[in-house]
């Protein structure tokens, strides 16, 4: 805000324009009947002399302006006088970390004065948390609807995945500033077990531990102060003599990521790595693409050339792991997945991508239409084409994915815990769901 005076100066300037109004029209000035003194006498001579040197014109416009830097001085005088009496200076404080100058014209009239009051209307605070928001009306983002699932059930291959996402610029404007609202959690311990209770609890892991279901089911409200089970316990820090193992430089990589993180991972070299694409260059700088690998998946990078001293395949910074708590890789692989906030404690938003799948969207943009935008905690995709858990089973039976005795002991572990099959009857939601 710039400050300037208010106030009216009230000077006079009529005396000079009057005395030579006078002298235009041939009036003398008065003259004095007393004698003149000596003093006077040698001032008239001293004129004499000056005009003996100069002609008329020229002391007169020596007197001219001799007389107008006088009354210009004056003015000066009498003006800042003025000001210095007439205007207040005062300062308003926002959120104590910001001040406000500006000047007010003060009059005074007599014995009192009348005070202007201003009112500045000053910008709500920003909020504490994080809201989400709307898109506008007539977005095309809000008229779109999702296709129907694919006719062809036999259908393999890649699948398109129709979504409306705004552009790079847009979503990555759209970022949140704060946190979003969640429950105070002051006081956390995880569970480490001395005497594993293998045989009395349902499974569990070394790794993870073996949580009751009363444990289990308690660690999904949250409170001030809780104790859960969780990977990464036995060692210093996540990854360090935890039985999911990373190099020091890799542990001090990954501590500084600070902003979003795309994660993915292969074991036992079954999958190929993908590059992803459609990156931007914002996200190619500030975004950390990390694929875990383990010591079998690594000895066929390094020998097929892919793998170079920089730990680097393409855009994926890999992080070898060593001593995986489990045998089956895919079992080692669901670390990753679902820890990744404990591997990066410094990341504000995480995405995981399956190793067998290509990222072909900006990670800002999936970021900002599943989470930024509802004000959602965690997303996860569905299914191309299956809803129900006990399909789902079926289908990893037939093709071979873990030991079907293990399927069905799960299966019929959910369905005591209430989990039943999915139907249309249960629309909007598009999953199996527990019978409560």
């Amino acid at each position: 805000m710039t400050g300037g005076s208010l106030g009216i100066r009230s000077g006079s300037y009529g005396s000079l324009d009057k005395q030579l109004q006078n002298n235009n029209n041939g009036v003398s000035p008065i003259q004095s009947a007393r004698k003149p003194s000596k003093m006077l006498k040698e001032k008239e001579r001293l004129f004499h002399w000056i005009c003996k040197f100069a002609g008329r014109k020229k002391v007169g416009m020596l007197f001219l302006c001799l007389i107008s830097a006088a009354v210009f001085v004056w003015v000066l005088y009498i003006g800042k006088g003025e000001d210095e009496q007439g205007v207040s200076v005062e300062n308003i404080s926002v959120n104590n970390s910001i001040t406000i100058s500006y000047l007010g014209s003060l009059q005074t009239h007599g014995p009192q004065s009348n005070n202007v009051t201003f009112s500045l209307a000053l910008p709500p605070p920003p909020p504490a948390v994080f809201l989400g928001y709307t898109l506008p009306p007539g977005h095309p983002c809000n008229l779109f609807t999702l296709p129907p699932p694919p006719a062809d059930k036999k259908r393999t291959g890649p699948r398109p995945c129709p979504v409306c996402y705004l552009p790079v610029e847009e979503a990555i404007a759209l970022m949140p500033k704060v946190p979003s609202d969640s429950p105070v959690l002051k006081n956390l311990t995880y569970i480490y077990e001395e005497n594993l209770s293998r045989e009395t609890e349902f499974g569990g892991s070394d790794f993870g531990g073996y949580p009751t279901l009363k444990q289990r089911s308690d660690s999904y409200d949250i409170r001030e102060s809780m104790s859960v089970h969780c990977g990464f316990v036995g060692g210093s820090k996540p990854g360090r003599n935890t039985g999911y193992d990373m190099d020091e430089v890799d542990l001090h990589d990954m501590e500084q990521c600070h902003g979003v993180v795309v994660a993915s991972a292969i074991f036992g070299n079954f999958d190929e790595i993908n590059q992803p694409t459609n990156i931007s260059d914002y996200s190619k700088e500030t975004v950390c693409f990390y694929m875990f690998i383990d010591e079998v998946t690594e000895a066929y990078l390094r020998s097929s050339g892919k793998l170079g001293s920089d730990r680097k395949v393409g855009i994926w910074r890999t992080v070898v792991v060593h001593n995986p708590p489990y045998t089956d890789g895919r079992r080692t692989g669901k670390i990753p997945k679902l820890l990744v906030h404990r591997m990066f404690p410094n990341a504000r938003f995480s995405l995981w991508i399956d190793g067998k799948l290509e990222l072909v969207v900006d990670p800002y943009q999936i970021l900002e239409r599943f989470l930024w935008r509802k004000n959602a905690t965690f997303a996860i995709s569905k299914h191309y084409k299956r809803f129900d858990v006990f399909t789902e089973a079926e289908a990893n039976k037939a093709a071979g994915k873990y030991n079907n005795a293990s399927i069905d002991f799960q299966i019929e572990f959910y369905k005591k815990e209430g989990l039943a099959p999915y139907s249309e009857a249960k629309l909007p939601i598009i999953s199996g769901r527990w019978n409560f």
